[in-house]
C-alpha cells in the first residue's frame, strides 16, 4: 500500500473518542458503515489496558451516548453524520444490570394507577 493510499483509507475512517463514566479516554478508529453495535462488540474486543478496571463481562452490556442520547445497535457511524477523518466524542456507559423489557401487563398498570398530582373532584 503507497503512503498515499494509507492517508487516503485513514482519512475515510471515523475516529470516535470514547470517554467512561470514570473519565477516562481512548480512540477508535471504525469504517463509517459501522453499527453503533459493531463498535461497543469491537471495544469489547479491543478493550484497552488502562480501562482494566472498568471492564464488563460482555458487550451487551456497553451502550454509546451521542448527543446525550442512546445510540440503536443498528444505527451506522455514517447515518450520525459523522465526519470521516474527524474525531467525535461519545460517551460509553456500562449497565451492570440490562433493564427488562417493558410488558404490556406494565404499562396497563401505569396507565390505570394514575398521576400523583392528579386530583379527581
Amino acid at each position: 500500500m503507497s503512503a498515499k493510499q494509507s492517508i487516503d483509507s485513514q482519512a475515510e475512517r471515523v475516529v470516535l473518542r470514547l470517554i467512561l463514566v470514570s473519565g477516562k479516554t481512548h480512540e477508535f478508529e471504525f469504517h463509517p458503515l459501522t453499527s453503533a453495535h459493531d463498535v461497543t462488540q469491537m471495544v469489547f474486543d479491543q478493550w484497552p489496558d488502562e480501562w482494566y478496571e472498568d471492564k464488563v463481562q460482555s458487550a451487551q452490556m456497553l451502550k454509546l451516548i451521542y448527543h446525550g442520547r442512546f445510540l440503536h445497535g443498528s444505527v451506522t457511524l455514517h447515518a450520525l453524520q459523522l465526519m470521516p477523518g474527524k474525531t467525535t466524542v461519545m460517551h460509553l456507559v456500562t449497565r451492570e444490570n440490562l433493564p427488562e423489557p417493558n410488558s404490556s401487563e406494565t404499562l396497563t398498570k401505569r396507565k390505570s394507577a394514575g398521576c400523583c398530582r392528579c386530583v379527581l373532584s
